[in-house]
């Protein structure tokens, strides 16, 4: 649908009737009439002291001093058009607004964002991070990934990463501090924690030590660190200053690299993690969007899934 031109008064006007060379057709142009142009010409003649055009056969010419000002306001008639195109086309860009973690924004979406950049340029995401994901404040966002279970987001919500948990730390960690032969031998190393409130909604090294019944040696010597935000706990395990719990999507490009190795058994819950919430009646961007983040989850089969099969036929 053609939009509505900026009323630029007697330029538009001018430049139209000057590129057409007949005001009937200029008139039909603008959507005014033809007697009406005639008097708005004759005004800014009288305004301007010259005149601009004149009357041939079936038609008009310009005079020199019209061709003259023809050229100036053709060309800013035109530079405002182009700009109001833009200002339109930025204004009306679909921009959606995502809520999520600060740690699977950090870790698994962010490292992702180019391919959907590449996929869909048309449309720009805004991510908002935050810890508080309660199901009154996703209502805020066009579509969230949350970490929970489905009770927490309802019936709707998709699954795209499992809750897999896999001890880690750098080679040279693991080579001077270990062997970690089992949880007993983890429990007496320098653990990287993540703080959360209590209850936490996520594994900790507590229900993990607990889960293979290996108690943690109060007296054995270790500081543990404790951080806020899970991209901390990953870092400082980076840096070789402990063993962190490693999740499966969060630390998976870590491990491929060689960064990060396993050192315990992985420990799931496939009935929590973070889940896909977006709105019933969604807009075709957030589909998108959210068919985009389905399909890479899926596609997202890390060295946790390599580690356990491996596992499995005796590697470990």
């Amino acid at each position: 649908m053609r939009q509505r031109a900026v009323d630029l008064g007697w330029m538009r006007l001018f430049v139209e009737v000057a590129r057409r060379g007949n005001l009937t057709s200029a008139a039909a142009a603008l959507k005014i009439s033809q007697p009406a142009i005639s008097y708005q010409i004759r005004r800014i003649e009288e305004q301007i002291g010259v005149e601009l055009l004149t009357r041939v056969h079936r038609g008009v010419e310009l005079t020199p001093a019209g061709l003259r000002l023809y050229d100036i306001a053709k060309r800013a008639v035109d530079e405002i058009d182009d700009a109001v195109r833009a200002f339109r086309s930025d204004r009306e860009r679909s921009t959606i607004r995502l809520l999520t973690d600060y740690a699977f924004a950090s870790l698994w979406l962010m490292p992702r964002m180019h391919a959907f950049r590449l996929l869909y340029p048309e449309l720009d995401i805004q991510i908002v991070a935050t810890q508080r994901l309660q199901r009154e404040v996703l209502k805020e966002s066009d579509i969230a990934v949350a970490f929970g279970a489905q009770r927490d987001f309802g019936d709707d919500a998709i699954l795209l990463l499992p809750e897999a948990v896999t001890p880690v730390c750098t080679p040279g960690y693991a080579e001077k501090s270990g062997p970690f032969e089992d949880a007993a031998s983890l429990a007496k190393s320098t653990l990287i924690h993540l703080e959360s409130s209590s209850p936490s909604p996520w594994f900790e090294w507590t229900t993990y030590l607990s889960h293979f019944k290996a108690v943690r040696d109060a007296q054995s010597g270790h500081v543990d660190l404790s951080f806020n935000t899970y991209s901390l706990v990953v870092q400082a395990a980076v840096g070789g200053q402990g063993i962190a719990l490693g999740w499966k999507g969060l630390v998976d490009d870590h491990m491929s690299s060689g960064l990060l190795v396993p050192v315990g058994a992985t420990l799931e819950v496939p009935e929590r993690g973070y889940w896909l919430v977006q709105p019933e009646r969604a807009s075709q961007p957030v589909n998108r969007l959210g068919s985009w983040l389905i399909g890479e989850a899926k596609a997202t089969a890390g060295p946790h899934d390599r580690y356990e099969a491996e596992k499995t036929a005796g590697a470990y």
